[in-house]
């Protein structure tokens, strides 16, 4: 088991989840945060703790659970934030992906560990070929087109692996757990369409809360 035992409250963290376990977890990255500036070796040395969050089947409320068809990603995906610094530093959320369901292809814009809570997943992960995604247009290719299964992860290291399409291939929902480096739900990211290089400005949102007034205008 992972030492959790140095958990500090502070007032500039937002809560969504009441678990002593997953407080504890976050506060065992935040410590790794301040003592690993290296993100590489940083996303390596919390492999463990983020293994028994993901192992650990009693902590996710089921309002964050389940689907939402009134979500900015669309397609009745919920995205869920479970807790969030307040100076967007970092972010642990579910994202609920209902059967047959697909994200759109998007980056994260950010490191991060991503892993299977519940069911099974396509995972296809493009890179930039050509263009610049801020100009509006960018030709993706494909680079990888695995499956996943509940309990697998995979770091995020910008810009290596970080545009992907997932599709939920189990008959239940597929639950993923983030844990990255900004605020995501609220950052301006990118929504790729594959197919004519256009690439869009995309927030996604949270479906239990509003981003900041400031962070929603375009």
């Amino acid at each position: 088991m992972c030492d959790f035992s140095n958990e500090t409250l502070d007032p500039n963290q937002e809560w969504f989840v009441d678990s002593p376990f997953v407080k504890k977890f976050v506060a065992h990255v935040r410590e790794r945060m301040k003592a690993q500036p290296d993100r590489s070796k940083l996303v390596d040395e919390l492999r463990p703790a983020f293994t028994e969050l993901m192992n650990a089947k009693d902590w996710l409320p089921e309002e964050y659970a389940s689907p939402d068809e009134t979500s900015g990603m669309g397609g009745g995906i919920g995205q869920y934030a479970l807790y969030r610094a307040a100076d967007g530093s970092l972010t642990l959320f579910s994202l609920v992906i209902p059967p047959g369901s697909s994200t759109p292809v998007h980056d994260h814009l950010a490191w991060g560990l991503i892993g299977l809570y519940q069911g099974t997943q396509r995972e296809q992960v493009y890179r930039v070929a050509d263009g610049d995604p801020d100009s509006g247009r960018a030709h993706l290719e494909l680079s990888k087109d695995v499956h996943v299964d509940t309990g697998e992860f995979f770091p995020l290291l910008p810009p290596k692996d970080d545009i992907h399409r997932v599709t939920t291939t189990s008959e239940e929902a597929s639950i993923s757990i983030h844990l990255l480096g900004n605020d995501t739900g609220c950052v301006v990211r990118h929504r790729f369409e594959p197919e004519t290089s256009r690439v869009k400005a995309f927030r996604s949102g949270y479906s239990n809360l509003p981003c900041d007034e400031d962070d929603a205008a375009d």
